[in-house]
Parts: C-alpha cells; sequence; structure tokens
C-alpha cells in the first residue's frame, strides 16, 4: 500500500528539500519505487539538490492543468532506478495548484507503483505548503534546534491535525514524525542551541533522527547529489538511519552527544 509523506516545517531554510532529497534517495537505496514531488511552485529547488535541473522539460503544473501526461514529466533519477522526481514550475503561480489537481497526480503514482510518495513542501502556510500536506498519510517535521523554528513547527502541526484530508473525513490522523536538523551537540552543551528534550518536551512527537551539522550538505547540494550519497558522511549515516527508522528499524541515536577534549586533546587544539 502506498504512503503519502509530507516532509514540512513552517520556517524556510531549515533543511526540508535537503532532507526530501535524502530521504527519497534513501527509500529507493532500499529497493523501494518511490517518487518524490517539488510543491515549491515558483523557486524551484529540488531538481537543482537531485542533479537533473537540465533534463526538466515538463513540470508538475503542466501534468496538474493537463498540458503533459504524468509520464512525460517524471524524471527518472541517473543514480537510482526506482526513484523519480517530478518538479516544480519557475513560471506559474502557487495558486495554480489545485486540490483536485494534486489528488489526481498522487492517484496516477499510486497506479503506476510507487510504494512511497514524498512531498517537499514549500516553506510557510500558504497554498504550497497547504497542498503538499492535504493528503499525506505521514509527515516529518523538520526543525533546526532554535526557539522560531520549533515555535513554527508546532503551528504546523496544528495544521496537519485540523486542515489535511484525514482529519477532514475523520480518518486516523497522519502520523507526525520529528526530524531535527543541523543539530551540534557541542553548541547545545554550550547553552547556544536548544537540546533534544527542550525540543521533544515542545513538540510531543516521535523523534525519528537527528542530522548533524555539517559543511558536506552545502557542498553535496551545489554537486547536484543528495548527501545520503556521501557515505563517509556522518550526515549520510544520519539520514539513512532515519530511513531505517522510518521503515520501523530499532535503530540507536547518533552523534547526539558531546564529549568534552581530555588534556591532550586540548593542548592540541583537537576537537569533536
Amino acid at each position: 500500500m502506498t504512503r503519502v509523506i509530507v516532509v514540512t516545517s513552517g520556517k524556510g531554510g531549515v533543511g526540508k528539500t535537503t532532507s526530501s532529497a535524502s530521504f527519497s534517495a534513501g527509500l529507493a537505496m532500499r529497493g523501494y519505487k518511490t517518487a518524490v514531488i517539488d510543491f515549491d511552485v515558483g523557486l524551484r529547488n529540488l531538481d537543482l539538490i537531485m542533479g537533473c535541473e537540465r533534463r526538466v522539460v515538463y513540470d508538475f503544473i503542466n501534468v496538474v492543468q493537463g498540458e503533459a501526461t504524468l509520464k512525460q514529466a517524471l524524471i527518472k533519477d541517473k543514480t537510482l532506478g526506482r526513484l523519480s522526481i517530478l518538479p516544480a514550475s519557475q513560471t506559474r503561480d502557487k495558486e495554480a495548484l489545485t486540490q483536485e489537481g494534486v489528488r489526481k497526480v498522487i492517484e496516477n503514482l499510486k497506479d503506476m507503483g510507487f510504494e512511497y510518495i514524498v512531498c517537499d513542501s514549500p516553506a510557510g502556510i500558504e497554498t504550497g505548503a497547504l497542498m503538499a500536506a492535504y493528503f499525506a498519510d505521514d509527515a516529518l517535521i523538520v526543525t533546526n534546534p532554535e526557539v522560531s523554528s520549533v515555535r513554527d513547527s508546532d503551528r504546523i502541526l496544528g495544521i496537519l491535525s485540523a486542515k489535511s484530508h484525514r482529519a477532514i473525513i475523520g480518518d486516523e490522523p497522519i502520523k507526525e514524525f520529528l526530524l531535527l536538523n543541523r543539530y551540534n551537540p557541542k553548541r547545545v552543551f554550550n547553552g547556544e542551541m536548544l537540546s533534544i528534550s527542550d525540543i521533544e518536551d515542545i513538540l510531543r512527537i516521535q523523534l525519528i533522527g537527528v542530522i548533524p551539522e555539517s559543511d558536506s550538505i552545502l557542498h553535496a547540494s551545489n554537486q547536484g547529489l543528495p548527501i545520503i550519497h556521501y557515505t563517509d558522511s556522518k550526515v549520510s549515516m544520519a539520514y539513512k538511519d532515519v530511513v531505517g527508522r522510518y521503515l520501523s528499524e530499532k535503530i540507536p541515536m547518533r552523534f547526539i552527544k558531546y564529549e568534552k577534549p581530555n588534556l591532550l586533546k586540548r593542548l592540541f587544539k583537537v576537537e569533536n
């Protein structure tokens, strides 16, 4: 049975698209036929991170408005044969998305045998974000360890519980998971960031993963390759753990503790 997953948050710049790219790629790596849809109409970025921007001919809006078929618009990932990307339009307005149009696209993807459909939501609570979340079965709530990001995530949780299709028809609520991005244990130790427990106390949803702060994320984005492909990176390992936990595997959290350097490390200025 197909699962529709929205990757969302209230605040912009927290790493939703990076997470959508690596999460969908991770599902495909595990053998699942996966589609990832860019809902950020007008500010298309997913295709850049996935390294397929030059292969975009038709987009999500073309499909919604009947100007192209879904098969024409879907782009097969160069690395993973089970992963396909549906890019957003750069030239249309967010209002071009319609609830019925989105429903048809998702139903068609299900009919094509996709087992997971990942919806990369734009920031905020406007049309694109509401459309991305409306048909979701599961939600990855991406937040950074800062007060404004956590507050905005809490607002999104309220919207998911009240305005999703599941909420409206009285079905089981969307299953919500917390994905904590750009976490730096040393800065948390120094009181510069919220701790994991602080964030869990505020949002009260299941923690599915902690992605460490790393310069390799920017490097991967500039290369047009989801960071999960960087096998030696802690960030890649963390995203693979997230996918495993989503698939109900019991995997302990990594990269969340700060160990104060001992005297030898301090003398040679070696830090964790």
